[in-house]
């Protein structure tokens, strides 16, 4: 719907829009709030020890888990303080570049991992997944993955730098 040169949502793209927002937010802060209550273990800390659980020698270089992530280099290096502290991950220097570094899963993160997971796969199908039938999971994969699949014609790095058209 164009008016004064902007092309506004109608009001299907809005509750599209919206709903997702939403959901998202919604389950998000649900499995959190459960997954702090159940293992004292947030669901931002417990994306980390998968990524690094499901990495060749559960390891990978810090820019790489902080695009997976979704996060800043000074983010991500936020999000492993307390990981570090806690003995779950450990942080080493690339041997090939000086500037480079590695997140490593622990042995007592790989441990912490496998304590907490058994609940927070209960709480994910509790709160998502048994609440939608087949069909509903299945349109629902078809519909993010467009948005997944679909390149974007820039890299965020561009758009926060101020460099897409």
């Amino acid at each position: 719907m164009e008016r004064g040169g902007v092309n506004w949502l109608d009001p299907l793209e809005m509750r599209a829009w919206r709903s997702l927002l939403t959901a998202h937010a919604h389950l998000l802060a649900r499995l959190d709030a459960e997954l702090q209550a159940s293992s004292s273990t947030s669901v931002a800390d417990y994306a980390v020890l998968v990524h690094l659980s499901e990495a060749d020698g559960g390891h990978m270089r810090m820019s790489e888990l902080a695009e997976i992530l979704n996060l800043s280099p000074s983010g991500l290096t936020r999000r492993l303080d307390g990981l570090v502290l806690g003995g779950y991950v450990e942080r080493t220097k690339c041997p090939t570049d000086r500037r480079g570094a590695y997140a490593a899963l622990t042995e007592l993160g790989r441990k912490r991992l496998e304590e907490v997971a058994p609940s927070h796969l209960e709480q994910v199908r509790r709160n998502f997944i048994d609440r939608l039938d087949r069909l509903q999971l299945e349109a629902l994969v078809d519909s993010l993955s467009v948005l997944i699949d679909a390149p974007f014609p820039e890299p965020v790095s561009e758009v926060v730098a101020g460099h897409a058209p």
